[in-house]
């Protein structure tokens, strides 16, 4: 069976968690304090905040953009769930607009429209890897005077084209940007995520409220010899990275640039090999955007998406359907989101997109099977 992923995690992760285990210091400490800083040169941020997920990352950056009960979020229905999700725990509704189906992106021309004066932020997201507008999409923020936040769980060292020069997603563009180190993605720590910012002051809050709004950090108290009474000045969350974690994590960052190359050379061949199939779309890269190629997604003009997915499942190899939208599932019934217009781009895509098996380590012959299988598929399906 070909897999759909699998992580980069070998000896050099494994020494580095047995590192992080013998030291005596397991939970958020001084190797999550060193994945920080590393991350945070790796994109180009003044500031990076360690959390659990990128979940729990996306909802510390709506709290700390002041999102709240009765606020409204203006965002993506087409993505995975935690995004919207996120925006509900804030208490607030998340407003849904369309995306490009080339880019399965948000559409920067919707956005506007979407903007009320309940709207508290923008919460844009780099689908599948692949960096969105934010040249639009930061002077749209920067117009109505709200803070953009980044869902970028996917775009670890994608890059756009800003003011003239290549700069990684991160640096950031917006306000926050919020990464995922999932085993989905390129860089894993198991599970995990990280809040980057270039404001000082965001990232002091980011801090407070990751460890239960504790005035002074474990790391302080244990280092002091003085006797340390900590305090609670706000509401927080338990929402911390472990060191374990981190010091896998700081491999993974050694690895990254080697991890983008390959796949850049893989999804290269997929193009190659696809483009001129009949009844198969190839994702579109826009010349402003270098993606790391998180996911490689194709669309399927005439043929039918399950039958497509089982045929190729039948023959070895796994694949995914196309991107979710979360206002189609059950646990988001009508009064708990908005749209701001027709969603049926997001629903095309999900409906006729079909996610192939891309990997650091998968073989040129494998990827080779991959695509008779698609071809196969898409012929048998009824093109």
């Amino acid at each position: 069976m070909i897999p759909i992923a699998r992580p980069v995690l070998g000896e050099r992760e494994a020494e580095a968690a047995r590192r992080a285990i013998l030291s005596g210091w397991v939970t958020q400490g001084p190797e999550v304090a060193a994945f920080e800083r590393e991350f945070a040169a790796a994109v180009g941020a003044p500031h990076a905040c360690a959390v659990s997920s990128c979940t729990t990352a996306l909802h510390l950056a709506l709290v700390a953009a002041g999102v709240g009960t009765g606020d409204e979020v203006v965002t993506v229905s087409h993505s995975f769930i935690a995004t919207a999700n996120a925006v509900r725990y804030c208490g607030a509704t998340p407003v849904f607009v369309d995306v490009e189906l080339d880019t399965f992106n948000i559409d920067p021309a919707l956005v506007d429209a979407a903007i009320t004066p309940r709207t508290r932020a923008l919460l844009v997201v780099h689908q599948l890897g692949l960096p969105c507008d934010l040249d639009s999409l930061v002077a749209t923020a920067r117009r109505h005077g709200v803070p953009l936040v980044e869902d970028a769980a996917c775009a670890i060292g994608s890059e756009i084209r800003w003011q003239g020069e290549w700069q990684r997603i991160g640096r950031p563009h917006g306000d926050m940007a919020c990464f995922s180190f999932h085993p989905r993605k390129l860089l894993s720590t198991g599970d995990g995520g990280m809040i980057v910012t270039a404001s000082a002051a965001t990232d002091e809050r980011l801090r407070l409220l990751r460890q239960h709004g504790m005035s002074v950090p474990d790391t302080v108290r244990h280092a002091s010899a003085q006797v340390v009474f900590e305090e609670y000045p706000t509401l927080g969350f338990n929402y911390r990275l472990t060191d374990i974690q981190a010091a896998m994590g700081r491999e993974q960052i050694a690895r990254l640039d080697g991890l983008i190359a390959r796949r850049r050379e893989l999804a290269g061949r997929y193009a190659a090999a696809l483009a001129d199939v009949p009844g198969i779309v190839v994702p579109r890269e826009p010349e402003w955007a270098r993606t790391n190629w998180q996911t490689f997604a194709v669309r399927l003009e005439r043929a039918d998406q399950r039958q497509v997915m089982q045929r190729m499942l039948d023959e070895g190899v796994s694949t995914r359907r196309g991107v979710m939208n979360a206002h189609r599932e059950r646990s988001y019934p009508e009064g708990t989101w908005r749209a701001a217009g027709t969603l049926t781009r997001g629903e095309r895509a999900q409906d006729t997109a079909v996610a192939l098996p891309l990997y650091h380590d998968m073989s040129f012959d494998d990827q080779d099977r991959v695509i008779a299988s698609l071809t196969r598929a898409v012929v048998a399906a009824g093109l």
